[in-house]
């Protein structure tokens, strides 16, 4: 082998390797079986999340995961390897990759990195099953506001009953509000 091809499978196991460490997510997978059309559409959908998606070479690959520091995903490397990665969306690569695999069992998810950690395969589909970053932060958000919500409630009871005449005690209204705005939230 030259010199020259030494020195630029260095520089890719290299650049594999950095990628492997700057992703904040990354899911190993073989795309073996899937048409050309069928990995086009992969791509799009990856694309659309802000997730990047690459055929590597399984000896560079096995040698920039070492490099890296994580040698447990080398194993994954073997057959016909493409990896999907984000810098940002911890849960894109493996919800995308999960949901194309039920449409196309062709698509088989082998492993991951998660916020660099080694990632089985398990724990890949559990990060897959995760609703995406818009969806956890409306879930937060409803969560934050509860408090204001039951807050509300209560007081819009005190001041009904007040209105009414009723010199019900307010620990009773709160009580009362509080199922009212659990019930609701639990809807």
């Amino acid at each position: 082998m030259s010199a020259t091809a030494i020195e630029m499978k260095s520089q890719l196991v290299a650049e594999y390797a950095a990628q492997f460490k700057e992703s904040a997510s990354l899911v190993v997978v073989d795309y073996r079986g899937l048409t050309v059309a069928e990995v086009t559409e992969l791509r799009q959908q990856l694309r659309a999340e802000g997730v990047g998606f690459k055929v590597l070479k399984n000896n560079i690959s096995r040698r920039a995961v070492t490099e890296a520091g994580f040698e447990g995903l080398g194993e994954a490397f073997v057959g016909p390897t493409a990896v999907a990665f984000s810098k940002e969306d911890v849960v894109a690569p493996a919800r995308v990759l999960y949901n194309f695999a039920k449409e196309h069992q062709a698509l088989e998810l082998k492993a991951g990195l998660i916020e660099g950690s080694v990632a089985s395969l398990e724990q890949v589909m559990e990060l897959a099953k995760l609703p995406n970053r818009e969806g956890l932060l409306s879930m937060l958000l409803s969560v934050l506001q509860a408090p204001m919500r039951n807050m509300a409630c209560v007081v819009k009871a005190v001041s009904e009953q007040k209105e009414a005449g009723v010199e019900a005690p307010v620990a009773e209204a709160a009580a009362e509000t509080t199922e009212v705005a659990e019930e609701a939230a639990a809807e």
